[in-house]
């Protein structure tokens, strides 16, 4: 583990995988409803990937200031293309770069992935295709501002303002520009309520981007690997080997070189 950027608002942290060419990489955004990152969701899973060969990094997105508006999007941006300027040197594959998160977290990961091409979202000047995510992890998140919003989560990036909110909402923002997608989620999520995922994948099948999801019939929000390690049982957030294999499922989709070229059908499986 090492810190390797500390941005204006973020510190890039890596956690090397074994030594290699070509690895992919991914850059994991902790949740905790944009108000603090969640430490259970960020070095425990970043070393579980980095055993599978994927060189994984975990950004500490600030979130003090709000309303945060585009300051958390903009660090993860500058992170993508600081690792994307580095690959050579640390054995990654420049176009194999994944973005990924938990609850807020993935709602960070998938507005970049939603959002790299467009100039609206972004400084002026910004080399769009250095930030360009080649792959997104998104687990149990929060994508919806409206019926089924985490609605705290959208407060803070955009404070009171319904028409603002939805500016952030990610099913509206998919389209042909999205890259692959991997998402997981519990059918039991009291928090965030599974019809997020549902929501996205529903945009994703109607813009034919290639994608997996997976969906587990009991769980609460927040399980992170579903192991002891990140376990929190005052929460109810016990292990489970079955939710726990999400991870694994998720390395070898990332280590199948093969679907960054080309497009495959999207894989929906209901556990």
């Amino acid at each position: 583990m090492k810190e390797v950027l500390r941005l204006d608002h973020g510190v890039l942290t890596h956690f090397p995988a074994s030594a290699g060419r070509n690895k992919p990489a991914l850059i994991l955004c902790p949740g905790g409803g944009y108000e603090y990152c969640s430490i259970r969701e960020g070095a425990p899973v970043a070393r579980a990937f980095a055993r599978d060969g994927v060189e994984a990094f975990v950004l500490e997105y600030d979130c003090t200031e709000v309303p945060l508006g585009v300051k958390p999007l903009h660090t993860l941006s500058a992170s993508v293309a600081w690792v994307r300027e580095h690959a050579a040197q640390l054995g990654i594959a420049a176009d194999r770069i994944a973005v990924g998160g938990f609850s807020a977290g993935a709602h960070l990961a998938g507005l970049l992935t939603a959002t790299w091409h467009d100039t609206d979202w972004f400084p002026a000047g910004t080399d769009l295709q250095a930030h360009r995510p080649n792959a997104a992890v998104l687990c149990y998140p929060v994508v919806s501002a409206g019926a089924y919003a985490h609605r705290g989560s959208f407060v803070r990036l955009a404070g009171e303002n319904a028409a603002e909110q939805q500016r952030f909402s990610l099913e509206t923002l998919v389209s042909a520009h999205m890259p692959r997608t991997f998402l997981w989620h519990t059918l039991t999520d009291a928090t965030v309520p599974v019809e997020n995922t549902l929501l996205l994948e529903a945009a994703l099948r109607r813009e034919n981007i290639s994608h997996e999801l997976h969906l587990f019939p009991h769980g609460v929000h927040g399980l992170a690997l579903a192991d002891l390690e990140t376990a929190d049982p005052m929460k109810g957030r016990v292990p489970d080997r079955h939710i726990n294999r999400w991870q694994a499922l998720c390395a070898e989709w990332l280590k199948e070189e093969e679907r960054y070229r080309f497009d495959t059908p999207c894989r929906r499986i209901f556990r």
